[in-house]
């Protein structure tokens, strides 16, 4: 039976820690590693907790090893924060499941993650960065515009404030996001369309769309679009529907072109929002989606496609077994 490995960070350990609600939105509960922990085990793993990135380093110096990880440690600092785990692991030559450093880093970066769009002919809308509040004055994008911290994910920095109508107010909400981040603001131009989340499996040309869910804004909506209140409170703001028009199907191929443009493994969810004429744009990519059994998104997508909650994890190691067929053959005699 393969030991594998499970790297998290459970987010009560950080509030204990001071951090707040905010700081720790994209941290997990204990019934996702509990879900994730049924799910591999019956799956035929023997599962091991380990914990964020400095218990893993702990016990790697111990000497301690597994046949694989399952990693889902989102980090703390930094702007490599999500590639810390997967380092670690390719140092000392343990496979894992979803992304390698390079794509964790780069798609947490959303402008050079555009850039690399970009350059492989992937919609995605038109852009500036911002690392001081005075050169908001240099932005010639027209208006309106919205604003988000480059490097962040669960809507953090995301709110009312967002969609900015002159450049004064550039300047004030781009002041105000550094103050807070600590690093440089993402502005783009405002799409007003449609806005989509897609869930997707695999790598490569094996990697497929499990479905396409539109994000419908309800009457208590937070205004600013898909932000940190509406992700964390969503019940009567947001509202979700499986999709399979040709504009969703179109946002499928658009998220599928950026997942493989940027190298992304295993299982992960890209949100696509349209422009004014109904085409879908690259917005970001999120590598190591969440995985809650019961509020996740790419689980509420799994769920409305008829996957359960075992299903998605399951080809979700199909994934990345694939990429290694020794662990495959080995689990394969294990289970015969």
């Amino acid at each position: 039976m393969l030991r594998c490995g499970l790297t998290y960070d459970l987010r009560q350990d950080y509030l204990a820690m001071g951090y707040g609600e905010e700081a720790t939105a994209e941290f997990d509960s204990p019934r996702t590693i509990e879900g994730l922990e049924t799910a591999l085990t019956a799956l035929g793993f023997a599962v091991e907790r380990i914990g964020h990135v400095k218990a893993l380093a702990a016990r790697l110096v111990a000497g301690e090893r597994w046949d694989f990880v399952f990693n889902i440690c989102e980090g703390v600092a930094g702007l490599g924060r999500e590639a810390q785990v997967p380092c670690l692991l390719d140092a000392y030559a343990i496979p894992y499941v979803f992304s390698d450093p390079l794509t964790n880093a780069l798609t947490l970066d959303k402008a050079m993650a555009k850039k690399v769009l970009l350059h492989d002919g992937v919609p995605t809308a038109p852009f500036a960065l911002i690392a001081h509040p005075s050169e908001a004055a240099a932005v010639t994008l027209p208006f309106p515009v919205f604003a988000k911290p480059v490097a962040e994910g669960s809507g953090k920095g995301v709110g009312p404030a967002s969609l900015v109508r002159s450049p004064a107010d550039l300047e004030k909400v781009a002041a105000a996001l550094i103050a807070e981040f600590r690093q440089p603001v993402l502005v783009e131009a405002y799409l007003p369309g449609r806005e989509f989340t897609v869930g997707i499996t695999g790598e490569g040309a094996a990697a497929r769309a499990i479905g396409v869910m539109e994000v419908i804004e309800d009457d208590e909506v937070t205004e600013g679009g898909y932000g940190y209140d509406n992700k964390q409170n969503w019940e009567g703001k947001i509202g979700y529907e499986l999709v399979d028009d040709a504009e969703a199907r179109a946002a499928a191929a658009v998220a599928l072109a950026g997942w493989r443009a940027l190298r992304c493994r295993d299982g992960g969810r890209v949100d696509v929002k349209s422009d004014a004429g109904g085409r879908p744009h690259f917005i970001e990519v999120n590598p190591l989606a969440g995985l809650h059994p019961d509020y996740s998104d790419l689980v509420f997508l799994a769920n409305f496609a008829g996957l359960t909650y075992q299903d998605l994890i399951a080809e979700i190691v199909a994934s990345f077994l694939a990429r290694h067929p020794d662990l495959a053959a080995r689990h394969g005699a294990a289970r015969a």
